[in-house]
């Protein structure tokens, strides 16, 4: 009888630690799972809100409302945009709609130079083909990037 050699290759090791983490897997499956639902009935719920000169490099910034209520809100809309920021940079790995979870992520986060990158997100012509479908479906212009 041939004795085997114990030598796991990089797959065997791979597979070990997911059967011994099995429980992590399902979570992030899971969580994989549920953003790509949110995703779904956000995006075209985003979309379809936003005025057609939304990325226009002309359009003014809004003001920054000053009572407590708009900060909680504004805080609760930053908590959010983070998680689905995260889930969209998890979903270039898991199943997932990752690009378009990362744009919904930037659009709720407030930060130095969120405009020039939605711009040029939403300037590739795949994703601006993307969105401007889902408007004409609806009726609406479609958005203008410059």
């Amino acid at each position: 009888m041939i004795a085997r050699i114990e030598d796991d290759g990089w797959w065997q090791q791979i597979w070990h630690w997911a059967a011994a983490n099995g429980d992590l897997l399902g979570w992030l499956f899971v969580g994989s799972l549920t953003s790509l639902v949110l995703c779904a009935l956000l995006l075209p719920a985003m979309v379809l809100r936003l005025p057609a000169d939304y990325f226009a490099s002309s359009r003014d910034e809004q003001p920054v409302p000053r009572t407590a209520c708009a900060w909680l809100l504004r805080i609760a809309k930053n908590a959010l945009g983070l998680v689905f920021l995260l889930a969209g940079i998890a979903m270039l790995l898991l199943p997932g709609q990752g690009v378009l979870t990362i744009l919904i992520g930037l659009m709720l986060l407030n930060f130095p130079g969120k405009r020039g990158l939605e711009r040029r997100i939403v300037g590739r012509p795949i994703i601006l083909k993307l969105l401007n479908r889902m408007r004409v479906k609806r009726d609406l212009p479609p958005l203008n990037v410059d």
